[in-house]
């Protein structure tokens, strides 16, 4: 496994390296975690470190984990820390940082160090421990010693009797129930554990043993079936990536009404709802959740970019490559889907249809980068606020649309002969648990598979907040978007004035939670309705009267309707209307929260309005003028399903055997 942290010792003497990686010859750190309190929410936890020649012992709790970037500051759940030596003598602990203990030591005694820790926060990045079960992370749970991070780290459970079992992807100690060994801190913190009376579904893939674990409430779930589907997204990755770089692979899969999903080198927590299975729209996503974080089984925990591939767990780790290790992830989690039978063309084209609507519907993609997205997630990305649809673009996002333009570029660029498939397993065999590759590898690698220099390519797309180009890719494969009557607007763009609307719509993928919401509904989308015409029988379409639009989003609020979010360089914008206002009044109507849309449309377009708003107290008017709600449709269709050569672009993009039935 990758080494995630350098020490300068090591540096200098190779011998104690090597002597620190045989869990024979180094004795490991012990740590017990009971549950006891666990209908508090409480895990006991002692930590027993071997006896040293020193006077004293820092300690130190990860502050993040690895594939969540933000500071979460886990030492905040920590409850009455003690020390003790072997003997049983109390031992002085201070607290020396946010993070961080030092404990005076007897010299050659044993350090017990004790402490209780506070767990219910339900996500695959934090804790969760209750009468029925525990989740938890490494990060989130283990306090270590400063200078032993390389150094084994073994860890026992003590379960309640109604309790079964414990499952994590570390190795089990022969011999000793509910007891597992990691080979240093990074692998303690990449392995998440659950506990408590788990469903087991098992398949063998690529001669290697995978594992379906779901733990809590799976009454309405089919777990065989979904294993079954969760097994064809397995085969379909290992073909794609050509290797299988695990010895054993475990799905951790909880019903707790909640979502996301964390990345590991072995395993994967990811959290659903009982709800879901029976919801086609919503499995689509679970299934789609699992191929993205087991796609990164590659991509991210074996290839990284170098900025990544040593992890300092103190402090933020920044990288401008989160593109390629969520936004590749991203375009391939439902790529993979099609490929694997789990669903079809129309449906793959609607879920990736949604993602460029996310994209052209979101003001901040022309004022930040792909790149800065990357670097800035540690203070953007995960703490939107009001603003952040018009401040900053998602590289989850972004990054998906960005990697299906780059596909199809080095498709055009080779005839089909070569694709993104090929890249990514260029990079993964020249950088896979080596240094770790940069910006610059990745683009000379993109350059060298597609035969042609693609600086520009990347500089547009990557390192400036400016538009995607679509229209190439739009050509190759012979796509358009619907409502457009040909391609040849800049970008492949649709007409913000159409006269067709799609009333179809799919729900975002499921690793993107954060993402703020589009400024205007996609569910507030206009019918169609063919009436039949005259003597010749011909469909005309109906359209739904325009909408008045403000560019501002309000919701009812115990009987006020509150601003929560204004689009930029809109109405609502250019008027002043603020977030958090207060809007009391249309031209001295009274405005009803659930309803104003309706009576904003009554007013008229292109008509000023006085909306009377209180702001912190004060009532005050604001005049603005609205407009025709802009109608974008962002929605793939085939521009020629008859073309056989059209048709074969796409059977190998998708990777599909025969001809879709129409």
């Amino acid at each position: 496994m990758l080494r995630s942290f350098a020490f300068v010792l090591f540096a200098f003497c190779p011998w104690l390296l090597a002597s620190a990686q045989s869990t024979t010859l180094t004795p490991p750190l012990e740590y017990t975690v009971s549950f006891e309190q666990a209908s508090s929410h409480y895990a006991a936890i002692e930590l027993r470190i071997p006896a040293n020649e020193g006077s004293a012992v820092e300690l130190m709790m990860p502050t993040w984990v690895p594939g969540s970037y933000l500071i979460r500051e886990y030492a905040r759940h920590v409850d009455e820390i003690t020390a003790t030596d072997g003997t049983g003598k109390p031992l002085p602990i201070t607290k020396t940082s946010k993070n961080r203990w030092r404990v005076e030591v007897s010299s050659g005694h044993e350090t017990r160090i004790s402490y209780r820790l506070y767990c219910r926060e339900m996500s695959v990045r934090t804790n969760w421990i209750d009468h029925d079960m525990a989740v938890l992370n490494g990060g989130a749970t283990f306090i270590t010693q400063v200078d032993a991070l390389d150094r084994p780290h073994q860890v026992r459970f003590e379960l309640p009797n109604h309790w079964s079992r414990s499952l994590t992807a570390l190795s089990p100690v022969e011999g000793r129930e509910h007891t597992y060994l990691a080979k240093n801190l990074d692998e303690l913190i990449d392995a998440p554990v659950i506990c408590g009376n788990p469903i087991i579904e098992d398949f063998v893939v690529g001669g290697v043993p995978h594992v379906v674990a779901n733990l809590g409430d799976f009454d309405l779930w089919d777990t065989n079936k979904a294993a079954q589907d969760v097994q064809k997204i397995v085969e379909q990755q290992q073909q794609l990536w050509g290797n299988v770089p695990y010895e054993r692979y475990k799905f951790l899969n909880v019903s707790a009404e909640s979502g996301g999903g964390l990345e590991h080198d072995n395993s994967t927590l990811v959290m659903t709802s009982r709800w879901n299975y029976r919801d086609p729209q919503k499995y689509q996503d679970w299934l789609s959740l699992i191929s993205h974080e087991f796609f990164h089984t590659w991509n991210v925990r074996r290839l990284r970019s170098a900025d990544l591939n040593r992890y300092n767990y103190e402090q933020e780790n920044l990288t401008r490559s989160l593109w390629i290790a969520e936004g590749i992830t991203s375009y391939y989690e439902d790529l993979v889907l099609v490929r694997a039978g789990l669903i079809d063309r129309a449906t793959y084209l609607k879920r990736l249809s949604k993602q460029i609507e996310k994209l052209q519907t979101t003001p901040g993609r022309n004022v930040q980068s792909l790149s800065d997205a990357s670097y800035d997630a540690w203070i953007k990305y995960y703490r939107p606020d009001e603003n952040s649809n018009n401040s900053r673009v998602s590289y989850y996002v972004k990054g998906c649309v960005v990697a299906f333009l780059l596909d199809a570029r080095i498709r055009e660029a080779t005839q089909g002969t070569k694709s993104l498939d090929d890249l990514m397993r260029i990079l993964y065999a020249d950088h896979a648990r080596e240094a770790g590759f940069t910006e610059a590898d990745f683009a000379r690698a993109a350059s060298s598979v597609a035969g042609l220099d693609l600086s520009d390519w990347f500089e547009k797309h990557i390192n400036r907040a400016e538009e995607v180009e679509y229209q190439p890719a739009l050509d190759w494969l012979g796509l358009q978007f619907a409502g457009s009557p040909s391609n040849e607007s800049k970008g492949g763009k649709a007409d913000t004035r159409q006269t067709e609307k799609s009333t179809e719509t799919s729900a975002p993928a499921g690793t993107d939670t954060t993402v703020a919401a589009a400024d205007r509904n996609p569910d507030q989308q206009s019918g169609q309705n063919n009436v039949a015409e005259s003597d010749n029988n011909k469909a005309s379409e109906k359209k739904s009267p325009p909408k008045a639009w403000l560019g501002m989003k309000a919701v009812d609020n115990q009987g006020q309707l509150v601003v929560t979010a204004v689009t930029a360089n809109s109405p609502a914008h250019a008027s002043g209307l603020n977030v958090g206002d207060e809007i009391i009044a249309f031209n001295q109507y009274r405005v009803s929260g659930n309803q104003w849309q309706t009576q904003l449309n009554q007013l008229g377009i292109d008509q000023q309005i006085r909306i009377m708003i209180a702001r912190r107290g004060t009532v005050r008017t604001i005049g603005v003028t609205a407009i025709e709600e802009p109608e974008e449709n962002w929605n793939l269709k085939v521009v020629d399903p008859k073309s056989e050569q059209f048709e074969s672009r796409i059977r190998s993009w998708l990777g599909e055997t025969s001809v879709p039935s129409e």
